[in-house]
């Protein structure tokens, strides 16, 4: 590489452009055809350097973490969930009362939520406004929308959001079982 065509990619990167980005411009605006593999290439050889370069890149770096389905811990993970698979396969067929299915519904610019709790039978729906989707929220309004009929509530199935962390409470007080759609699969609850 020239040091003009460095300089070039230099000043780029301190505009917080990425390698892709450089690549693209340089094509279309000096007709200089270089790969972004090379630029990081460049920047790589910088930083062993005891250059600055990679300090500009967006993730200053890091490598991404790769997002796996069955990851079992880590950030927005549901601690003891119990996956839909171990449902009983009487609640596909509704034809019993006592199945219920949960969800969240968020209001226009976030400024409050609905939770949403549909018998699976009989289709019966009971609904609450509340401030926040803070897991301690929406257990409590939980509580209080399915308490005066715990006698028929048998199952809950929810989908993954992080506001159904504290299902194990849900099966305490209610003595049911809460279930959790596949991750990226919340069609499965019905």
């Amino acid at each position: 590489m020239t040091s003009t065509l460095i300089a070039l990619i230099n000043v780029k990167l301190g505009e917080k452009w990425s390698p892709d980005q450089i690549s693209g411009w340089l094509k279309k605006e000096h007709d200089i055809s270089i790969s972004y593999e090379t630029i990081y290439q460049h920047i790589w050889s910088d930083k062993r350097s005891g250059g600055q370069l990679f300090q500009h890149l967006r993730r200053k770096g890091k490598a991404y973490q790769a997002r796996n389905k069955d990851k079992q811990a880590g950030r927005g993970f549901i601690k003891n969930r119990v996956s839909i698979d171990e449902r009983p396969n009487i609640v596909e067929t509704r034809s019993r009362v006592g199945d219920w299915e949960i969800d969240l519904v968020i209001g226009k610019g976030h400024s409050g939520a609905l939770v949403t709790i549909v018998e699976r039978k009989t289709r019966f729906t009971v609904s609450t406004r509340i401030d926040n989707k803070s897991a301690n929220t929406v257990t409590a309004a939980t509580l209080a929308l399915l308490r005066p009929f715990e006698d028929a509530v048998l199952t809950i199935t929810a989908d993954n959001g992080k506001e159904f962390a504290y299902h194990e409470e849900l099966t305490k007080n209610l003595k049911c079982t809460v279930y959790f759609a596949d991750p990226y699969c919340s069609w499965q609850r019905g």
